[in-house]
């Protein structure tokens, strides 16, 4: 796969790939961006991947899906800012049948975000004349 990665102006950079756009910002002093951070981006791609395999797994049994939603949670630390913990929590609606419970945090372990956090590939970063 290959993305383009191009830099529209003000400190707002997107990438391309296939027929999506995805649009990134960073805040500055005074101004209010108008798309969410790359960092922003990066975390948010761990809880909806969690959710495409939720929705997978309720879509398999054909168990309603509309009301589960999931709360994460980002602890990083004071002193480098990176990331040292993140927390799915699977909120199901009182209906939902207790005995998924745990398929339920099973499909959501098998997120390909996750799992590539857990394996981190190998970087190679260069130039070239375009």
């Amino acid at each position: 796969m290959e993305m383009i990665i191009d830099f529209p102006g003000g400190d707002r950079v997107d990438a391309h790939f296939g027929p999506f756009d995805v649009a990134t910002d960073q805040p500055a002093p005074g101004y209010m961006p108008k798309d969410p951070t790359p960092f922003l981006v990066f975390l948010s791609s761990i809880g909806t991947c969690a959710g495409i395999y939720i929705v997978g797994f309720c879509k398999q049994r054909g168990i309603p899906y509309e009301d589960i939603r999931i709360r994460q949670r980002v602890s990083s630390s004071p002193i480098n800012g990176l990331v040292e913990n993140i927390e799915l929590e699977i909120q199901v609606p009182p209906d939902f049948p207790e005995k998924y419970y745990e398929a339920l945090i099973r499909s959501a372990d098998q997120c390909k975000v996750k799992k590539s956090l857990e394996h981190p590939p190998k970087f190679k970063v260069f130039t070239s004349v375009a």
